[in-house]
């Protein structure tokens, strides 16, 4: 099979570098353009384009992946199929209809289930035991196409977002190179999805990692683990400081408290929650680099009794 491989890294790089391994051959790579990255703001081609450029294959950046430029550039290519893994763009039907196997998008969840852009830490929020991968037909309605292949994987106690999603996208590589092999050989089935069991997964903004201690610590906990890495699960330090908490987890105490405030300070860093309580396990301070939550409250001379403040609601996030 001859295909067009639209991606954008982190989780389209394992599925792209999977599919370049086996016998189908890549046509061209289709991301965004490069965006400046790291402290100095410089503008480097990610991970992704690496990749191609390593392997001699041509690399599309169109600032308007829409125009007839671009889609007559695709046609010319004259793919069998396009293949989709975490693009970002929603395509429309010129693009959608210029290969004879139309568009397959590798999608994060198990379909209908957490349709939309964030179905990984959806799946971790909502407290999900499993999650998967979908192989699907790209259709106008967003992720409600029909499923080709799909494979569960558990999600793990403690798995953050950033963890999960690299094991998916493992995951989605291997089912992505199945799926074209069935199309190679004309063996591929499509299974319309039960559109009432589907649930949706919101764009995350930065706003969502605003922590609130009046919630249970179960679901603070997989707040934090849900928004590891970005945006990032947030609060206030005893002394008025923006804080990133990276890990941490629901535990049991025989002290209580009001929401946020410091139950323990040694040898775990405790807070009570409106139920139960949440150890912080590793955070980040304001201009810091992660550090155990510990050593943390040691260095802000915390003590038992000092409180924790959800931001204030609408505030600007550092």
């Amino acid at each position: 099979m001859r295909f067009v491989f639209l991606g954008s890294p982190p989780f389209a790089t394992p599925v792209f570098e999977r599919l370049l391994r086996g016998p189908h051959q890549a046509l061209a790579l289709v991301t965004l353009p490069d965006r400046p990255r790291g402290r100095g703001q410089k503008v480097e081609p990610s991970a992704l384009v690496r990749l191609a450029h390593e392997r001699e294959i041509p690399v599309l950046q169109p600032d308007d992946p829409h125009s007839a430029a671009h889609v007559d550039q695709l046609r010319a290519l004259a793919p069998d199929v396009l293949l989709v893994a975490s693009y970002g763009v929603i395509l429309k039907p010129a693009t959608l209809e210029l290969a004879p196997h139309g568009a397959l998008n590798v999608h994060a969840s198990l379909l209908p289930r957490n349709r939309g852009a964030s179905p990984i830490q959806a799946a971790i929020q909502s407290g999900d035991a499993k999650t998967g991968v979908s192989l699907q037909r790209i259709v106008q309605r967003l992720d409600e196409g029909d499923v080709m292949l799909a494979r569960e994987h558990v999600i793990g106690p403690e798995d953050s977002a950033a963890e999960l999603l690299d094991a998916l996208a493992v995951l989605g590589g291997e089912l992505a190179a199945q799926g074209l092999d069935l199309l190679a050989q004309g063996r591929a089935v499509f299974t319309p999805q039960d559109h009432t069991r589907a649930t949706f997964a919101r764009k995350l903004k930065k706003e969502h990692g605003r922590m609130d201690f009046t919630g249970s610590a179960a679901d603070l906990a997989r707040q934090v683990r849900a928004q590891n890495p970005w945006p990032g699960a947030r609060c206030l330090d005893p002394k008025g400081r923006e804080l990133v908490v990276l890990r941490a987890r629901a535990v049991e105490t025989t002290t209580t408290g009001e929401p946020g405030e410091l139950l323990e300070t040694s040898p775990r860093a405790v807070l009570a929650c409106g139920a139960s309580a949440l150890e912080l396990i590793e955070v980040v301070p304001a201009g810091k680099r992660p550090m155990s939550a510990p050593d943390f409250l040691r260095g802000l001379r915390a003590v038992q009794g000092e409180r924790f403040a959800s931001l204030p609601l609408g505030a600007k996030e550092a």
